[in-house]
C-alpha cells in the first residue's frame, strides 16, 4: 500500500469519525451512520490492500519454490 493511499484512509477514517461524532453531539442519526459508513470504507480500504499486499508475497514466494525445484530437477 503506498503512503498515498494510507494517508487518503486515514482522512477518510477522521473524517468519519469527525462526522459520527458530530451526529452524536447534535443528536442528528443520520450524520451518526454516515460517519460509521466512511469509517467502514476506510477500514475495508486498508484491508483489501492488505489481502492484495499479502497475495503479492504468496506469489513472490511460489515462484522462489518453483525455480528451486527446476534447479534440482535439472542435471
Amino acid at each position: 500500500m503506498s503512503d498515498t493511499d494510507k494517508a487518503k484512509n486515514k482522512i477518510q477514517d477522521l473524517g468519519g469519525q469527525a462526522k459520527e461524532a458530530l451526529g452524536k453531539v447534535t443528536g442528528d442519526k443520520s450524520t451518526k451512520h454516515e460517519g460509521q459508513r466512511e469509517q467502514t470504507k476506510a477500514h475495508l480500504k486498508d484491508a483489501g490492500e492488505k489481502v492484495k499486499e499479502a497475495g503479492e508475497k504468496l506469489k513472490e514466494a511460489g515462484e522462489k519454490v518453483i525455480d528451486v525445484f527446476h534447479k534440482k530437477s535439472q542435471p
